[in-house]
């Protein structure tokens, strides 16, 4: 008897070891210290929405990331449709999806929207998350007002006409009410536990400062989406050649943003790298607005555009980022045409100085605030440490070099500009998307100056607002384009930035890597991706 048993499970076993055998786990290494929350709507920069926001987590519209030649556009996700109110510019009005159900088997529909709106746009509702309402505000800065107007239909009007709006949409995700209720209606307890949402991969464990597991979705309402691999693994590791001795040991099948000079061994040893184009910009935020700051002066601010020697820090790179002479890329059809076409030339950035008041004699000195690592952040420390020498002998200008955790670098950029969480540093390098008018409008328009928008510059420029009222108003896409086109020049000639390089979005992968899509944009489609 004690034979047959010992017989049925060796059968059982052999049985189930081909289907463990098959089980396909991606495990990717981020660039972020620490975890994104897993609530819904994730910390840690755009790096916490490409891993633990968008894969799980969906909005009313998403964005289309599945080309590679062309900038990504908007589609819809959670509602069919949408449209501007024929008699209000300020009002939208969502067609929802029917039949689409959270992970833990609950229903979407309007109310749950609008409990999500609730959460971050009301302080007095009774789910309001207080952590994560100066990330989602910062995004969707415009929001006014929102109501269900039947079970899946709701309108959300803004604060003031923006055609640019749906692009602010898809960073408003929805999280499953039911899974607030489990944990105790506690956000704290709540992000410990698999949080539900509606999209292709859902949470399975969350392991505090260590890794959070995702499991392919397999009752995802997109068929046609549905994700290749059965699970995915993201683990922080915040050091690049930690990374790259965690790719190149078999540890992880997938690292974000490789060192440099690692890149020539890992293709000759047969690793993969991808690297591609996209509206993303590496630059310094000038504290203009704070008590005596040099870059007050726009004079200075242009200087130091002169200054920087940005083919050094692509050589520095090794081709993985391009020059940046604006925010936007000069070949965007938007780029237009400003009168300043910033190259490395010393000589102007001094004489511009020295008609600030600032010489040999008196050298301009200012502190810049940098992560150690963080979300689009590339290599800060050694890239800022290149940059310092730069300016000391280029232009003899004295930075000293702030370096923090990229969260409080984050927390950094919606302080007011003498706040003391700054450490009287006269800039911020914070890397940013540029992929929209809705973006620049976040980060530049004066209705969002710090500390209640992503305008940690304060700046305000007269013919940049009108222009981008202007465009906010158009309804047709050639006057959106032309005025699009005047706010960046305003943005080059009157720079409220150090426009530094874009980076090309470097990534290093295993051969048995297949699938993946390098988008026009920040985020990437997990689906697409499988192993071998």
């Amino acid at each position: 008897m004690r034979r047959l048993v010992l017989s049925a499970v060796l059968t059982s076993a052999l049985a189930i070891a081909p289907a463990l055998a098959q089980e396909k786990t991606l495990r990717i290494a981020m660039t972020a210290s620490d975890i994104p929350t897993t609530t819904g709507m994730p910390n840690n920069g755009f790096e916490g929405m490409r891993f633990l926001g968008f894969p799980i987590f969906e909005g009313l519209i998403l964005f289309d990331l599945t080309k590679s030649d062309s900038l990504a556009t908007l589609k819809p996700g959670l509602a069919e449709k949408w449209e501007q109110a024929a008699d209000d510019k300020k009002t939208w009005i969502f067609h929802l999806r029917k039949g689409v159900k959270f992970h833990d088997g609950t229903d979407f529909n309007a109310d749950v929207v609008i409990w999500n709106l609730e959460r971050i746009f009301n302080k007095d509702s009774p789910q309001f998350e207080a952590g994560a309402v100066g990330i989602m505000r910062s995004r969707v800065p415009i929001l006014g007002t929102y109501k269900k107007i039947d079970d899946f239909t709701v309108s959300m009007t803004t604060t003031t006409a923006a055609s640019y709006f749906p692009w602010m949409v898809p960073y408003i995700l929805n999280a499953s009410p039911a899974s607030w209720e489990k944990g105790g209606k506690d956000w704290g307890k709540v992000a410990l536990q698999p949080v539900a949402g509606t999209g292709p991969f859902k949470i399975t464990a969350v392991v505090p400062r260590q890794s959070v597991s995702l499991a392919r979705n397999d009752a995802y309402w997109d068929p046609a989406r549905k994700a290749k691999v059965d699970k995915i693994l993201l683990l922080p590791i915040p050091e690049a050649n930690t990374r790259l001795a965690a790719l190149r040991s078999g540890r992880v099948d997938w690292i974000e943003v490789p060192p440099p000079d690692g890149i020539p061994s890992l293709k000759q040893a047969g690793f993969v790298m991808s690297t591609g184009s996209y509206p993303h910009v590496w630059p310094w935020f000038y504290n203009m607005a704070a008590k005596n700051s040099p870059v007050a002066d726009v004079r200075v601010r242009q200087a130091l555009n002169y200054c920087i020697d940005r083919g050094a820090l692509v050589t520095l790179l090794n081709g993985t980022a391009e020059p940046s002479v604006g925010w936007l890329k000069p070949n965007d059809p938007a780029f237009g045409n400003p009168v300043n076409k910033y190259t490395f030339d010393p000589e102007k950035g001094k004489k511009l100085l020295a008609e600030a008041g600032y010489t040999a004699a008196k050298p301009l000195a200012f502190k810049v605030m940098v992560s150690t690592s963080g979300s689009g952040q590339m290599l800060p420390l050694p890239m800022n440490e290149a940059l310092q020498e730069n300016l000391k002998q280029a232009c003899n200008v004295d930075v000293q070099v702030d370096a923090v955790e990229w969260q409080v670098l984050l927390n950094a950029g919606r302080a007011v500009p003498d706040s003391p969480t700054l450490n009287g540093a006269m800039a911020l390098n914070v890397s940013s998307p540029s992929s929209d008018v809705g973006m620049m409008f976040r980060y530049f328009a004066a209705a969002n100056s710090s500390p209640t928008g992503s305008n940690f510059q304060q700046w305000n420029d007269e013919k940049f607002e009108a222009a981008l009222k202007t465009l906010a108003e158009a309804t047709d896409e050639a006057t959106i384009l032309k005025y699009f086109k005047e706010a960046h020049e305003r943005l080059v000639d009157n720079p409220p930035w150090l426009f530094i390089v874009h980076d090309l979005n470097p990534r290093a992968f295993s051969k048995n890597v297949k699938g993946f899509v390098s988008p026009q944009s920040w985020f990437v489609d997990l689906t697409l991706v499988s192993l071998e």
